[in-house]
């Protein structure tokens, strides 16, 4: 249960980083009363729960009906959240918004869905890790043991976007991007080790024995 639960939690509250997401809301809500901001932060929150936890349960589904092996799937995950991590080590204040998106978030009342809780809390890299997450779940209570570890950050999230003002000044923007950095590095390690773990995978599966007897090789 606690090797599920905090594996989760390692694996994606770096890729998730509410710090970096902090100074984005607070930019999305300028002008929102104290209220209104928490209110678009909670349901935030609750939204990327919801995608989430969807992507968990659907993840065995979705890997079956696009014909996917699960070492791939963990490779390919690993690369997206490589990737991810890859940009975190060198952060830029856009966080990865367009000027478009940013405008047109600018204008809009409710940001709980977009882009708060996608692409901003809940986007590729963080859905590729549940569901790379779901293939580690063998029994029914597996998926609530992640589920569990889902919600755990999300309660770290919620708290860092209620004191998102507070936070950014206090870290300010050097502070941050150090964060951002830091969280980088964990993503990257975090991608790795998917790609090690699907290499493995595919080494040690029935295919290569069944190829390996096939060619006579021992």
């Amino acid at each position: 249960m606690l090797e599920l639960v905090f594996a989760t939690v390692a694996a994606l509250l770096p890729i998730i980083n509410p710090f970096s997401t902090a100074p984005l809301f607070l930019s999305l809500t300028n002008g929102y009363t104290d209220e209104e901001r928490n209110t678009q932060g909670r349901q935030g929150v609750i939204y990327m729960v919801a995608i989430l936890l969807v992507s968990l349960v659907g993840g065995s589904f979705i890997m079956n009906f696009f014909g996917l092996s699960l070492p791939g799937m963990r490779i390919a995950g690993g690369i997206l959240v490589c990737g991810v991590g890859m940009r975190m080590l060198s952060p830029k204040d856009g966080f990865d918004h367009t000027e478009a998106e940013t405008k047109e978030a600018e204008v809009k009342k409710d940001i709980s869905f977009t882009p708060l809780a996608m692409p901003s809390l809940s986007g590729p890299g963080s859905i590729s890790v549940v569901i790379g997450m779901s293939s580690l779940a063998h029994r029914v209570i597996d998926y609530t043991y992640i589920a569990m570890g889902i919600l755990a950050v999300a309660v770290v999230v919620f708290i860092v976007l209620r004191f998102a003002s507070r936070l950014v000044k206090f870290l300010g923007v050097n502070g941050l991007h150090a964060m951002t950095k830091i969280m980088g590095f964990l993503i990257l390690c975090v991608g790795v080790q998917f790609i090690i773990h699907g290499t493995l995978d595919i080494l040690t599966g029935d295919e290569m024995l069944e190829f390996l007897q096939k060619t006579h090789i021992k």
